[in-house]
């Protein structure tokens, strides 16, 4: 079976169909077109003929040819479309949850990665989820896309055919920073991915990062906030430890400090507190998505970047 995915083929035969058969229309038309320009123009017919009536005929040819042309087409969609809905009884099942502006997969024993980890030459199952907004999973070299809508279930599946490491976007608007919500499927044999799995999470080859960062990382963290001191959608964690700030509670300025209490809050529920100057209702709540033991990596992280210097 040739392509990465087992979906290749079917998809691509689908499009070469569905172009060849417009690029052969687009150049008859036009060459049609050209033809009739010259040969009937007002300078060799100065008047219309008006003898031609109608021809049923005629009307029956390009009634019936489009018919039949849309009928073939939809023919090859269809048979590249339906075993994608078809899942495999033994796929490896995966939880791909999307959010501004990342991917987390968590595997079936609870292990999480910012990375698609499959083993090469078997079916894998994703439960499509987004905690926020309309995404869309797009893999373009194994020729797969499905929406992840809030609220409503959804899936997709495919078996790999070839190592190596390919691009995962996100191929729905979802906000200002869309672009960086990208990552990557790696694919690896079987022994391997195996052994990948039963390591503890935060502790992979493959993400040479420290947990508190992998956590930050996978729960799109990064996306908003900065670790070099550069202001994006909210504030930068570089220095911020013991650092104080203004913040708006229930429509009045306060001052807090950041500490651990702050952090577990700021995550758990993001708008009880918003420091001035940054929109409110912008982050969602983590309370359901990072566990308690992931924040206090994520607050170890934070205290490496600096403390403020007072």
């Amino acid at each position: 079976m040739s392509g990465a995915s087992n979906f290749v083929e079917g998809v691509d035969l689908a499009f070469y169909i569905i172009i060849g058969i417009s690029i052969f229309f687009l150049v008859a038309i036009t060459a049609a077109m050209v033809y009739f320009v010259i040969r009937y123009r007002k300078s060799r017919h100065p008047h219309a003929d008006t003898s031609i009536t109608g021809s049923v005929k005629l009307e029956l040819i390009w009634t019936i040819i489009p018919t039949i042309l849309v009928l073939v087409m939809f023919y090859y969609g269809w048979a590249g479309f339906a075993p994608m809905r078809s899942v495999p009884a033994d796929a490896i099942p995966v939880k791909a949850i999307a959010r501004m502006w990342s991917w987390t997969f968590e595997y079936e024993n609870g292990k999480k990665s910012d990375k698609l980890i499959v083993p090469k030459d078997k079916p894998v199952r994703l439960e499509l989820i987004s905690v926020d907004v309309v995404h869309s999973l797009y893999v373009p070299a194994f020729r797969i896309k499905e929406d992840v809508i809030p609220g409503r279930d959804n899936y997709m599946w495919f078996t790999a055919n070839e190592y190596g490491s390919y691009d995962l976007f996100c191929a729905e608007y979802c906000g200002l920073r869309h672009s960086y919500m990208l990552t990557t499927v790696e694919v690896v044999d079987m022994p391997e991915w195996e052994e990948w799995i039963k390591t503890p999470a935060g502790g992979s080859e493959l993400d040479q990062v420290s947990e508190g960062f992998n956590v930050v990382k996978m729960n799109g963290c990064v996306a908003c906030h900065s670790s070099d001191g550069t202001k994006l959608v909210a504030n930068s964690f570089k220095g911020i430890w013991n650092q104080q700030h203004k913040v708006m509670v229930d429509g009045k300025e306060q001052t807090v400090t950041v500490d651990e209490d702050y952090i577990r809050e700021s995550i758990k529920e993001p708008n009880a507190k918003v420091i001035v100057g940054f929109n409110a209702g912008l982050m969602p709540s983590y309370k359901d998505q990072i566990s308690d033991q992931e924040i206090e990596h994520i607050i170890e992280y934070i205290k490496s970047l600096g403390a403020n210097a007072e």
